[in-house]
């Protein structure tokens, strides 16, 4: 099958090539072209170190540090513009970071290396468009483009298992472009799953990287999405990263929590300790008060801040 994603990673996979040309990936001469890969000694995980990237005069992150275990989920949270989107499209190799570096696995992650790492690790970016009216099933298929020279035993049953994961499996022979915004989300989410559906024969673990998974779905979906992904975490040892903005999705689902605003980390840890009330006025300022929900999970109640009322003395 001969298709396109207009889709960051999709590009990123096939080496930012034009349309219609091959993905050097592919070619038995590409690890020659590209020189050898840098080891670095960051181990097993998901890597981060004092990164920083400028666009122009303006900072859109500075020294941001992370790290993220094999088997982790950890969310990135920050207020619009705090440079959540940048910093994963750092990590996935996408984008160059003008300071600090980034490793995967032990190896640097560079958009000139990027190639090599989607049989093991897959985005999801924000918006993902279809060129063509694909059926959903056509869709998923695609995530195993990287595959296609080795394909596993049960290509169709990888498809399959996927669209069932994300519940998807009844729109299988729909149009993508008859679908709701929920649902494409939800096709596009199985797709990146199917990416990195099986474990590889080296044993490298893999990783699933996600801007803003919940967005387009309704709370049950936003639940289920990442009930899903937990527990793919927790069965499988894959790394998930995913870029959230409701934080007490983080509170029930992650491992670890990175905060941002304005392209500087505010705090990261687990997310019952970093998640606090005074953080929150902080960054986001809104108001906050935790409690605890019947499984013993904490959430917090949040509210807008009052603004501060002209010619009220506002600390009485």
């Amino acid at each position: 099958m001969s298709a396109r994603l207009l889709d960051a990673d999709w590009r990123s996979a096939c080496g930012e090539l034009a349309a219609g040309e091959c993905p050097h990936w592919l070619d038995d001469d590409s690890e020659e072209q590209h020189g050898a890969t840098v080891a670095l000694d960051d181990g097993a995980g998901l890597c981060a170190r004092d990164v920083g990237v400028r666009a122009g005069s303006r900072h859109l992150l500075q020294g941001v540090g992370l790290r993220l275990a094999p088997g982790e989920v950890g969310a990135i949270l920050g207020p619009n513009g705090a440079g959540k989107s940048t910093l994963l499209s750092v990590l996935a190799g996408l984008r160059a970071p003008d300071s600090g570096h980034v490793t995967l696995n032990g190896q640097a992650v560079t958009p000139a290396l990027v190639h090599r790492l989607a049989r093991h690790r897959a985005v999801l970016p924000q918006e993902t468009a279809v060129a063509f009216d694909f059926c959903v099933h056509e869709v998923v298929a695609l995530g195993r483009y990287p595959h296609h020279l080795q394909p596993s035993r049960d290509e169709a049953g990888i498809v399959q298992a996927a669209m069932q994961a994300t519940g998807v499996a009844a729109l299988a022979e729909r149009h993508v472009g008859s679908l709701s915004g929920g649902e494409r989300a939800r096709v596009q989410l199985a797709r990146v799953m199917a990416q990195i559906w099986e474990p590889l024969a080296d044993g490298a673990p893999r990783w699933l990287l996600l801007d803003e998974p919940t967005a387009a779905l309704d709370l049950r979906h936003q639940h289920e999405t990442l009930a899903t992904v937990q527990r793919w975490a927790r069965e499988q040892g894959v790394g998930v990263l995913a870029v959230l903005h409701d934080p007490n999705l983080a509170l029930r689902y992650a491992d670890r929590a990175w905060v941002l605003d304005g392209g500087v980390l505010q705090a990261s840890g687990p997310p019952a300790r970093v998640l606090r009330p005074a953080l929150l006025q902080r960054v986001w300022q809104v108001q906050a008060s935790t409690v605890r929900a019947a499984d013993g999970v904490p959430q917090l109640l949040i509210a807008a801040s009052v603004p501060p009322t002209p010619g009220k003395d506002n600390n009485t």
